[in-house]
């Protein structure tokens, strides 16, 4: 499966036939989430309207941690196989995982107001080392613009994603480790999610309206990094012809 999508006439076939299914399908969902969000469901018996933003802020934590495993992965291929194209999906998860985890502290800080009296903690392992997350997608996108070659801000950037990748389950895991103001999962359980059905539905159709569009997000990004390198190539070739 690797050696057909590293191939980039064949990736260029495929995502041209993928993606417009990708945004045809994300957008409708996520509109739904939000609707739901915004107009139908009930307040929160605790929180009330406070907790509707959890219909955005949810998604954006687990697609900033889902990126990050992606751009891990990604870069992995690179380091171990080459694969030019495993490069280019790194470059292009980087700004989109960046986006949704700055989503993520904002929203966070916007529900953790009203809910903990406080925007931001220091002591919070879990706010402290989504923040990391956040530094961790820039330093890899400053690391590879401060390369002089592709091959350099590749391998630079692949190593950091690697190492970098320690910081995802502590993320995942520092509510049951360490004394947080975070409340603990509500959907991915071992017993089952504790949400309400009403809340929990519209919030699965958006997260997973949400990973569509990253994914359309990523192809585009794709694409247009391929057909750059191609332009560039043909402007060289003409150049010295």
């Amino acid at each position: 499966m690797i050696q057909v999508f590293a191939n980039p006439h064949r990736f260029m076939a495929f995502s041209k036939a993928v993606q417009p299914w990708l945004y045809a399908l994300a957008l409708p969902m996520i509109a739904y989430s939000l609707w739901q969000a915004f107009y139908v469901v009930a307040p929160e018996q605790v929180q009330g309207d406070s907790a509707r933003i959890l219909f955005i802020h949810v998604p954006a934590a687990w697609l900033s941690m889902a990126t990050y495993v992606g751009l891990f992965v990604c870069s992995f291929i690179w380091f171990i196989w080459r694969h030019e194209l495993a490069d280019t999906a790194a470059k292009s998860l980087a700004p989109i995982g960046a986006a949704y985890t700055a989503i993520c502290l904002a929203t966070g800080s916007i529900w953790g107001k009203p809910t903990w009296g406080t925007w931001w903690q220091w002591d919070d392992t879990r706010m402290v080392s989504v923040l990391v997350l956040f530094f961790l997608y820039l330093g890899y996108m400053a690391l590879r613009a401060a390369m002089d070659t592709r091959q350099k801000a590749a391998r630079a950037g692949a190593i950091l994603a690697m190492v970098g990748l320690v910081n995802v389950p502590i993320i995942k895991f520092s509510v049951d480790i360490w004394a947080s103001l975070h409340q603990s999962a509500s959907v991915i359980r071992m017993d089952g999610p504790s949400m309400d059905a009403s809340y929990l539905v519209p919030l699965l159709i958006g997260a997973l309206g949400h990973t569509l569009l990253m994914a359309a997000l990523t192809l585009t990004a794709m694409r247009t990094d391929v057909m750059t390198r191609r332009a560039n190539a043909l402007v060289l070739r003409q150049a010295v012809g």
